[in-house]
Order: structure tokens, then C-alpha cells, then sequence
């Protein structure tokens, strides 16, 4: 079975698409047979393989970064606003999907282990945010999947957004004891200017937390599609007609989130080191 580590954030926004990009990438230059998972998907932004079945385009990215192709065990639930529903690359019935929802966990999960077969490492994406306290008992996608698959998280937050301390003590509170307990570290993301200037931050979050910080990562310019973003995508990098401009971006997230992360230490996570 593969071994796994998890990208959950304070919201929607903070750049977990990203670091998970990124950190399939670094695992993929390492010489690791890479694949991204994540159980469910809210968005219209979809890319269409070549049997005809439909995934999130973000996990379809991730698939490349790790080069592997995509496939759509990487998502096996995709939710299209207003549209249809997608199991495993298929359309089904809104109405079946209502009537499948409670099982729908157990299919992740069965999805899940067909994909860890096949692949050294898997990066899990998480949702939003993993503590929306009204929506925890339909979660399939955050510390529901972390604590069945017993994943170690790495939260992350978005400076820019302001709060980047509540965000993440608020989100560390709200977790359990065992949840608390899943995340080994955190990650500072989209930091404006010298980030030497944080270190007091980095120390407060610390104390706060009680979980070490691996990195804040500057903000820079990624132009990769993102299901999250509200950007005009015209002039991004296609997935379905373009590789070399895809290789020259894959290449410049894992050199910068290279230079800002502890690599070694996230290698030790993903061992079950302290």
C-alpha cells in the first residue's frame, strides 16, 4: 500500500491545490511513483479523458505533475453545481446519487485502496474548510477520510487573507484530540515581502498550535487552473492541447515551494517520523 500525506486548509482559497501540485512534483523528482487523490470535488471545471470519463481538472493537473496520467480513481466523486454527478468518471441520476450518498464514503474509501495498489505515494486534497461544524456529518473529504486512512494533514493557510493566527488556532481547536493529533504540520502560504520578517509569526503559531510551522511560502504568480479561483483561464496553460507549458510550470512550483518548505521534514512525515 502506498504511503500518504494530506493537504487540508483554513478555506477555500489558501492554496492546497497548489502545495498538493507542488509536493506531487518534488515526491515525483525524488524518483516516487506518484498519484493526487481527492474524494470529492465541488466544480464545473472538469477535463475529459480519453475513455469518455469526466474529472475534476485539478486532480487531472496533479496527475500530470506526478507523471502519471490522470485517472478517475484520483476523484471518484465530482460534484457539477447545477449540472450532474460524476462517480468514478461516470454521470449517474441526481435522484441515485441522493439514495447512494450515505455509501458514498465507503465507495471512496474502496476507491481509494484500488488507487494505493498501484502508486508509492498519494497525495490527498482535502475541501475548504475541514471544520464547517454544520456540514461534519456528511464530510467524506477532510478528517473523516484523514482518521479512517490514519493519513498524517499538513494545514494550510492563507497570509494574504488576513487572521492567518485564528484561522489556523481557531481550525486547530475545532478538530479533536485524535485530529489534533493527525496534524504535523503547517504550512504559511502566499506571504508578501521578506519572509524572515515572520519568525516572530512562525514562533506565535508554533506556541499556539503546538505543531511545527514547514514553510511560508511566498506568493507567486501560478498559471494553472485552479477550481477554487474565479480567474479568467483564457490564457493559462491547456491541459488538453499542451505539455511543454504545463513541464515549464510544474517545474517552477516545486522549485519555489522547494526553496520555502522543509522538504526532509515532510519526507519524515510521510515515513510516520516525528
Amino acid at each position: 500500500m502506498a504511503k500518504i500525506i494530506m493537504i487540508q486548509g483554513t478555506s477555500s482559497g489558501v492554496g492546497k491545490s497548489i502545495l498538493s501540485t507542488a509536493l506531487c512534483r518534488i515526491f515525483k523528482e525524488e524518483g516516487f511513483n506518484v498519484a493526487p487523490f481527492k474524494a470529492q470535488n465541488l466544480s464545473t471545471n472538469f477535463h475529459m479523458l480519453e475513455n469518455g470519463d469526466k474529472m475534476a481538472k485539478s486532480q487531472a493537473l496533479m496527475a500530470y505533475a506526478c507523471g502519471t496520467e490522470p485517472s478517475a480513481l484520483m476523484n471518484p466523486v465530482l460534484i457539477m453545481p447545477k449540472s450532474e454527478i460524476i462517480l468514478c468518471g461516470k454521470p449517474v441520476n441526481i435522484g441515485d446519487y441522493a439514495k447512494l450518498k450515505e455509501k458514498s464514503f465507503t465507495y471512496v474509501l474502496k476507491t481509494f485502496e484500488e488507487l494505493s495498489k498501484k502508486h508509492d505515494i498519494i497525495v490527498i486534497e482535502g475541501a475548504g474548510s475541514p471544520v464547517e461544524m454544520n456540514l461534519l456529518k456528511g464530510d467524506i473529504v477532510n478528517m473523516k477520510l484523514a482518521e479512517s486512512l490514519n493519513s498524517p494533514v499538513i494545514l494550510v493557510s492563507d497570509i494574504t487573507r488576513g487572521g492567518v493566527f485564528a484561522s489556523l488556532y481557531g481550525t486547530m481547536m475545532l478538530f479533536t484530540k485524535n485530529q489534533q493529533n493527525l496534524v504535523k504540520g503547517i504550512v504559511v502560504n502566499k506571504f508578501i515581502g521578506d519572509v524572515k520578517s515572520f519568525e516572530d509569526g512562525v514562533d506565535i503559531i508554533e506556541k499556539l498550535c503546538k505543531v511545527p510551522v514547514l514553510g511560508v511560502v511566498p506568493h507567486t504568480d501560478i498559471r494553472l487552473e485552479d477550481e477554487d479561483n474565479l480567474a479568467d483561464f483564457s490564457s493559462l496553460p491547456k491541459i488538453e492541447n499542451t505539455t511543454q507549458e504545463l513541464e515549464v510550470e510544474f517545474s517552477k512550483i516545486s522549485q519555489h515551494f522547494r526553496k520555502y518548505l522543509d522538504v526532509p521534514k515532510i519526507v519524515n512525515i510521510l515515513n510516520g517520523e516525528s
